[in-house]
């Protein structure tokens, strides 16, 4: 009974400072119960409140953002300050596919929006990124800077012949015919992404913004010129422009990442939003042979637009199935 009552003592002394209360010289408790009840109530409640207030937040906190490690102590989901690299996960679906059936014709899930490579002027890829601010905000961006060109040569028999004409086994001579092709693609995107979840499976969702244009032209060089002693005289292209594209998109998304290892994931997301592209009409220069009135023959080179120029508009949900990536975390 004395132990019991020496601890309760003690704690009472530990609480006396916070009553107002103090102990004599014989150790005996100053004030009476009632003098103690009656002492102006201090903010030692506000304080409890407060600290549990603060307890409650950094657990909501530490159970949205969620540290998951391996065994080696490698954390598995994307942390505050991570830097990301996002790749299009359609050609390893494809391989997959084809790894297990044997064949080499399985579609992947498709891009669903404009920006993923539209192919203006040859197939290319649209390179991803984000930024965490913190572990629940990023920022993305996406850019496409293509230029390209191609140049063929063919070999055509000199045109006129010369006289006299080659004789076996000498070969008729030859020119050079060249044809030089070129594009350019521009494409640029920007978003916010808000991320929740604390475990492997985090859902995202948020908005970008997307605009792109591109063009190209193909060149065409004759080694046998246009005069009056060429026999082949009939109007031939020299130049021919692509109609330039312009688009631009403005959508919502929302979708998962799966860590299946340590700062790597698999993404999927639906989109839905406003789309706008507008190509023009695709122009032609010729080269012709006219003969004036005096009966004189010169080379006339006339442009011409022709093709049809499209204009279109969407709001919609993705048209081609949903965006799978693969996603890479570091900092």
């Amino acid at each position: 009974m004395n132990k019991y009552l020496f601890i309760v003592s003690k704690k009472v002394h530990n609480l006396a400072p916070e009553f107002g209360t103090t102990f004599g010289p014989n150790k005996q408790l100053g004030p009476t119960i009632n003098q103690t009840l009656k002492a102006p109530k201090q903010p030692t409640m506000k304080k409890h409140l407060l600290f549990s207030a603060a307890m409650v937040a950094a657990f909501a906190t530490s159970a949205q953002t969620g540290e998951i490690t391996s065994n080696r102590g490698e954390n598995w989901l994307s942390q505050d300050g991570d830097w990301g690299l996002t790749f299009d996960a359609t050609p390893i679906i494809n391989f997959a596919g084809n790894l297990f059936n044997g064949t080499t014709g399985n579609s992947g899930v498709g891009l669903n929006n404009f920006f993923s490579s539209t192919g203006i002027g040859g197939e290319g890829v649209v390179i991803g990124g984000k930024k965490l601010v913190d572990a629940n905000t990023a920022y993305r961006g996406r850019v496409r800077i293509g230029f390209g060109s191609n140049k063929q040569t063919n070999l055509v028999t000199v045109n006129p012949l010369p006289n006299p004409a080659a004789v076996p086994p000498n070969l008729d001579p030859t020119v050079e015919d060249v044809t030089k092709t070129g594009y350019s693609a521009i494409q640029l995107g920007v978003g916010l992404e808000k991320r929740v979840g604390s475990t492997r499976v985090v859902g995202i969702y948020g908005g970008e913004f997307n605009i792109g244009f591109g063009g190209g032209k193909t060149k065409y060089e004759y080694g046998n010129a246009f005069a009056a002693n060429n026999t082949n005289l009939a109007p031939r292209p020299i130049e021919t422009k692509q109609g330039g594209t312009f688009s631009v998109g403005l959508q919502a998304f929302g979708g998962i990442e799966w860590f299946c290892a340590p700062k790597i994931s698999l993404g999927g997301e639906y989109t839905w939003g406003l789309a706008l592209t507008s190509t023009g009409h695709t122009e032609t220069t010729t080269e012709n042979w006219v003969i004036n009135d005096a009966g004189v023959g010169s080379s006339l080179s006339i442009t011409e637009e022709g093709g049809t120029k499209q204009n279109s508009f969407s709001l919609d949900t993705g048209i081609s199935g949903a965006r799978v990536s693969l996603n890479f975390y570091f900092q």
